[in-house]
């Protein structure tokens, strides 16, 4: 079990930043997976998860979700980095739970493999874009 203890040291503002940074290169690393998918993969343009205004809130509230939950693990846990190494995979597969259940449901008009597929990769962006720059400006304690 791991156990808390506050760590001084670690600001919100260079969790803030950590979040602004994880959300425009996500947005970016998002763009041009959602491009891909439009373009090469013939993902229709009416699935609306595949459109800027979509997926660029849903990236800033993901980042910013992000940060704020590994400010507090780095902060608190006694073991920041070994519970971070479980967790960030943990919970990106976690994050594709709701795309499994859209392609499942088609419960969005223009659902395809394709569309879904780039949800999916779209998650693993933002956690690729994200999480150097929280353990940079966020760094945990081992």
């Amino acid at each position: 079990m791991t156990s808390t203890i506050a760590r001084p040291g670690i600001s919100w503002k260079s969790t803030l930043a950590a979040a602004g940074i994880g959300a425009v290169g996500g947005f970016v690393v998002n763009s041009v997976i959602a491009l891909t998918g439009r373009g090469l993969l013939d993902a229709p343009s009416e699935f609306m998860p595949l459109q800027p205004q979509v997926y660029g809130m849903l990236t800033l509230v993901g980042a910013l979700a992000g940060a704020v939950g590994w400010h507090l693990i780095a902060s608190r846990a006694r073991d920041a980095v070994r519970l971070l190494r479980v967790l960030v995979p943990a919970v990106l597969v976690l994050s594709w739970i709701p795309d499994v259940l859209l392609l499942a449901n088609k419960s969005q008009p223009g659902t395809t493999t394709a569309g879904v597929l780039c949800l999916m990769l779209m998650h693993l962006g933002v956690a690729a874009a994200a999480v150097p720059a929280y353990r940079r400006l966020i760094p945990p304690r081992s």
